[in-house]
């Protein structure tokens, strides 16, 4: 899902989160993917927009199913994101995984996802590598996010949908996987003290339900 683009004043911080181990530098090859294989069989829950502001009840709304897909190439473990544009009405500027929801044409969440990759940044299915699936994420606007994690094999230049994706770019693998990279900030929203996830990198401010995926993956590599 998405992070808005511009940060808001950081808020106190709660325990500090774990250290990664020295070997989350870098991942490449066979040594990436028996590392994601390893992260998404660990035994955990889902999570959600909510987790930050328990005092915050969800409401009682059905659902709605989604995919993203957080895809990082074999050689050097570098995830792909993108930034949608400044003219979408819903989630300017926002730093994404490539996804979306579910569509009827969907076999399932983890089609949704690669299709909303095809579509957003023109990477073939044929190139991916499916890992497996991390818990559902649930997400303030109601929709339930399955994070699908794979790996790209072969060559693969970006393009970004014109219209819909204002850039595409990726983030070192070192980066996405050390929990210690996502932190807590928060802003008043509805009047209210909302917290969040966040783990900006360079230009790029990740936050929201994207750095919240992100850190659960993090959480999993470094166990």
């Amino acid at each position: 899902m998405t992070g808005r683009a511009g940060p808001f004043p950081a808020m106190a911080e709660g325990p500090p989160l774990r250290a990664a181990p020295s070997g989350v530098a870098g991942a490449s090859g066979q040594n990436l993917i028996d590392r994601l294989t390893a992260a998404v069989q660990a035994q955990t829950g889902p999570s959600s927009d909510f987790d930050t502001n328990p005092e915050i009840v969800p409401p009682a709304l059905p659902l709605r199913d989604a995919g993203v897909l957080a895809a990082f190439h074999e050689d050097d473990g570098r995830l792909y994101l993108t930034k949608r544009a400044a003219t979408m009405r819903h989630h300017p500027g926002q730093i994404a995984l490539p996804g979306g929801k579910l569509d009827p044409t969907d076999a399932d969440v983890i089609a949704a996802a690669l299709r909303e990759a095809h579509e957003e940044i023109a990477l073939d299915p044929a190139q991916v590598t499916l890992i497996g699936t991390l818990p559902p994420h649930r997400t303030v606007t109601q929709f339930s996010v399955t994070p699908v994690i794979a790996v790209i094999r072969g060559p693969f230049t970006p393009v970004a949908e014109p219209g819909e994706v204002a850039e595409v770019f990726t983030l070192p693998f070192a980066h996405v996987a050390n929990p210690a990279h996502y932190r807590l900030e928060g802003r008043i929203w509805r009047d209210s003290w909302r917290a969040y996830r966040v783990a900006p990198y360079g230009p790029y401010y990740l936050w929201g339900a994207t750095a919240r995926i992100l850190m659960g993956l993090a959480e999993r590599l470094s166990a």
